[in-house]
């Protein structure tokens, strides 16, 4: 694999700066103007109208490298110090310490009001980020309540899911909340230089100890630098790649950044790529007529790109402006059926998704609804009404569920991603059966509501990407923490882990993988080409462990082989059920009639409730990097690829065949996500083989950084 680009502050103290672009974040911290414009809480706090009017000439310094952070691509992400309108974050000793000071100059405090508001408050026009460094649509805003970034914030978890390994400092003040928080960034494994031309305090000697403080003792917290070094390293670089305008392409469309690039140079229109999406969607109805449920009409989605485009008229796009994408159809929108591709349970959605409206929010045209397998019950594609889906390899192969018209659509070309749901695999198999990326994040942290239950304690969205940077563009959308959810993980409760600056290759990971005896279970071809997958992870910096497969296996068999199916009956509707049992799909009805007469006792629902927490436990403990745990477990992601006419002979023996790698998943409480990892060759054609990374609860980032390393590599070859 090519090194990243590297860009350097060679006059750096202690010694030169190196760090990649790509994983680098320009952290701006504090420019409100409650610390940079007059009358605010800054000036309060420095008591010298002068000494704090100087601090301000640190702004236009900042917004060029602002400017060029973005035009490299670099994360960028802005916070606030600020405090609850109540003030139920602020400690007593916050407070109170500096206005109680008999000698001091201290006459009001947090929360008082100034001129421009309360101060250091939330919502208060004192307490947003100046017009100057305004931060643009997607760029993250961290409000912290302390001097440090980290405390009651979610920022150590928006630079782990970004990947970053390097931050570049900048902002107010230098002797606080710059230095505090870069010694917390720090702590936390990253490595982090300030830009001194980009800072400011309200005492020189103090800013002045401050950083050196930073950089001294060879660098005992990290690097002092200058955006002179910054600038030009960056102009050189550009010179020996410049940027280039990637082509049109009218059978498929662009992965999303080349698409945003051309929207940008004014080279493409949302109208025109949805005319474009149209004539794709028309050209493969010919192909596989069983992909969607309902669409937008060409008309009415032309008026949305149209809308989309007038919004933006000289203002900077959202994150996903333009960008076309697709539902599963168990996903509300706002006026539009929903069917789960049961007409007896069709109803006309009130209200959007909270997922979905962070999409549209984001600049997201919604096209329309994808087939599935009934009531998302399946992992086939073969149980819908509306007909069966092929994989986009093969008319003779399954397309995989119950994600199926999802992932076709976006494997096609159709759209440039959907969202599907995952209970079991239903986002991560019909990924795998059609070559693409189907990203399951941990449950609990995107909302589920305005989605139709499958198991409501395991369900979770999934996102089906061509590839992983598109996944995690989308995923960055959605990633948010739904309060009326009551399955949702808040954000301070998920895993964390340090960060390694040397990247997954360089840094090395650990991996584990099932045993050979559960191996034999996937079909010859499969079984080859998930060991030639283990050779390339390990060239690809991984080290492989022994683990104990068992929890896996075990939670597996909790699914469907003991009392928690009854789960779907009670998400469904046990009432419902009774009265539409006959409405269904003849493998969905002997699924449910099944676990409707099961002996199954009430105290089973226990017992087996209390094995899933055991289990849960075990298979936590495997991923714990504190416990001497792994970073990933390696799984194919399907044993066998199955015909349509091989499923339909045995619908349920061969679905519980297919996701004997899946199953655990959410049982356990895993994140995973399924990438393309080579191709069975025949002589009609060739399928798609896929690998499955899971990881432990709220990991995430971990798991799609060694993902993307492997994803690279295969795609060199």
């Amino acid at each position: 694999m090519a090194p990243p680009v590297m860009l350097s502050l060679s006059n750096a103290r202690p010694y030169a700066y190196n760090f990649p672009p790509a994983t680098t974040a320009l952290l701006i911290i504090d420019m409100q103007r409650d610390f940079v414009d007059k009358n605010g809480f800054g000036s309060i706090q420095c008591g010298n109208d002068e000494i704090h009017s100087a601090v301000r000439t640190i702004v236009p310094t900042i917004q060029k490298v602002l400017e060029m952070s973005r035009s490299l691509g670099m994360t960028v992400i802005h916070t606030r110090e600020g405090h609850r309108p109540d003030l139920s974050d602020l400690p007593a000793s916050k407070k109170l310490r500096q206005v109680s000071n008999p000698n001091g100059h201290h006459t009001m405090g947090i929360g008082d009001r100034g001129p421009m508001g309360r101060l250091l408050v939330r919502g208060e026009w004192g307490h947003d980020i100046i017009d100057e460094l305004r931060q643009l649509p997607g760029e993250p805003v961290i409000d912290k309540p302390g001097k440090g970034s980290y405390w009651g914030t979610g920022l150590h978890r928006v630079l782990l899911a970004r990947g970053i390994t390097h931050i570049l400092v900048a902002g107010v003040t230098t002797e606080c909340c710059v230095t505090t928080t870069l010694r917390e960034c720090h702590d936390r494994g990253f490595e982090c230089a300030i830009l001194s031309d980009c800072t400011g305090g309200f005492d020189q000697q103090q800013v002045t100890t401050s950083m050196d403080i930073i950089c001294g003792q060879d660098g005992l917290f990290g690097f002092i630098g200058e955006s002179s070094d910054f600038f030009a390293s960056a102009s050189k670089s550009r010179e020996l790649t410049p940027p280039s305008t990637p082509p049109a392409s009218e059978d498929t469309l662009l992965p999303i950044s080349q698409l945003q690039q051309r929207y940008k140079s004014g080279l493409e229109s949302p109208e025109k790529v949805i005319q474009a999406v149209y004539d794709r969607i028309e050209k493969y109805e010919k192909i596989d007529s069983a992909v969607w449920i309902t669409k937008q009409t060409r008309d009415e989605a032309l008026v949305a790109a149209k809308a989309l485009s007038e919004k933006f008229v000289g203002k900077p796009m959202p994150p996903l402006y333009g960008i076309p994408f697709a539902l599963k159809d168990n996903i509300d929108v706002e006026g539009v059926v929903t069917t789960a591709t049961l007409e007896s349970f069709a109803y006309t959605a009130k209200s959007t998704a909270p997922a979905v409206q962070l999409l549209l929010d984001a600049g997201a045209l919604y096209i329309g609804k994808l087939n599935m397998d009934q009531l998302a019950t399946g992992l086939s594609g073969c149980r819908s009404p509306y007909g069966t889906p092929h994989s986009v390899y093969s008319k003779d192969h399954i397309s995989g569920g119950s994600s199926s018209g999802s992932a076709v659509a976006v494997a096609a070309g159709l759209v440039s991603f959907a969202l599907g749901s995952d209970t079991a695999g239903s986002g991560r198999i019909p990924a795998a059966f059609n070559g693409i990326v189907g990203f399951k994040p941990t449950k609990g942290t995107l909302s589920a509501r305005g989605m139709v239950p499958a198991c409501k304690s395991l369900d979770t969205l999934s996102i089906i990407a061509p590839n992983l940077t598109d996944a995690r563009k989308v995923w960055y959308i959605v990633d948010k923490y739904d309060a009326e959810d009551p399955y949702a993980k808040s954000e301070t409760t998920l895993s964390l882990w340090k960060a390694d600056f040397r990247g997954a290759k360089d840094g090395g990971f650990t991996f584990g993988v099932p045993p050979l005896d559960v191996l034999a279970t996937c079909s010859k071809e499969y079984q080859d080409l998930f060991q030639t997958a283990i050779q390339k992870l390990r060239s690809c910096g991984g080290r492989q462990v022994e683990v104990d497969y068992t929890p896996f296996e075990k939670a597996s068999d909790l699914l469907y082989n003991a009392s928690l199916v009854h789960e779907r009956i009670a998400s469904i509707g046990y009432d419902f059920l009774i009265k539409n049992i006959d409405n269904l799909h003849p493998t969905t009805k002997a699924l449910f009639q099944a676990a409707l007469d099961s002996p199954a006792k009430p105290w089973n629902v226990f017992h087996d409730q209390a094995l899933q927490a055991q289990y849960t436990m075990q298979a936590q403990k495997i991923f714990n990097p504190l416990e001497g745990g792994i970073d990933v477990l390696l799984v194919p992601s399907a044993p066998c690829h199955p015909t349509i006419k091989e499923m339909e002979e045995d619908p349920l023996g061969l679905n519980a065949k297919v996701g004997a790698f899946t199953h655990a998943g959410n049982v356990v409480d895993l994140c995973g996500v399924s990438v393309n990892a080579g191709w069975v060759v025949k002589e009609e054609g060739k399928l798609p083989f896929g690998v499955t990374f899971l990881g432990g609860s709220g990991f995430d980032g971990r798991v799609l950084d060694i993902a993307a390393v492997f994803e690279e590599a295969v795609g060199k070859e």
